[in-house]
């Protein structure tokens, strides 16, 4: 089994799943993600949105590819290019880290240990480009699967929460402690993952 995990570009932005290309939850504020929808531009704004992070920050994602198929990604960026961080009531990120969106496995592929090896890579290039940690709004009442991740999932795989709240706490993962991950948390990884992929739709806040 062939493996690689290349940087998300808008070359191949089209192997994401569908939902995904066409979703700008985190891209826009609620009020221009509404009006994005709406005017049936979402997908536009979505390139336009990863062309621009490109420009001025460098890469946004990492898409992972087993035996030339898309397996999974990850999305992630300084909370300053994601507007939606500042909607939360746990706003605003660390300054000192970048915001991990979203992420998926598709189910096929899930139990390979891929979720690891996609969530090290993000580190590495993170720790290289000056960076301590990795944040995340979660939803502590998660009950199916949405744009935020579940909080109990990221604080299985290694997450603490820096500022709680009854529904969407913000939680941190110090990066240099995904490097040397043991083998519950790569599987808890996995999991968490995995449950992102599960979703009919891509629901608002």
């Amino acid at each position: 089994m062939g493996r690689r995990l290349v940087p998300l570009t808008l070359d191949n932005l089209p192997d994401l799943p569908r939902r995904c290309r066409s979703c700008v939850f985190w891209e826009l504020d609620p009020v221009s993600g509404e009006a994005a929808v709406k005017a049936g531009r979402p997908e536009v704004e979505k390139e336009a949105w990863i062309s621009s992070v490109l420009l001025e920050w460098g890469s946004c994602g990492r898409v992972v590819y087993v035996d030339d198929v898309p397996a999974g990604f990850v999305l992630y960026a300084p909370p300053a290019y994601v507007p939606r961080s500042m909607a939360f009531p746990t706003s605003p990120a660390s300054p000192d880290a970048v915001q991990l969106m979203t992420a998926l496995i598709s189910p096929e592929f899930q139990g390979q240990g891929l979720g690891r090896v996609m969530v090290q890579t993000v580190a590495k290039d993170l720790l290289h480009r000056g960076f301590r940690a990795i944040e995340a709004f979660g939803n502590a009442r998660w009950k199916e699967p949405a744009c935020v991740l579940p909080a109990d999932h990221l604080l299985a795989v290694g997450f603490k929460t820096v500022r709680p709240h009854p529904v969407y706490p913000r939680l941190r993962l110090e990066l240099r402690t995904t490097l040397s991950w043991k083998e519950d948390v790569e599987l808890a990884l996995d999991r968490l993952l995995g449950a992102v992929q599960k979703e009919p739709v891509l629901r608002p806040l």
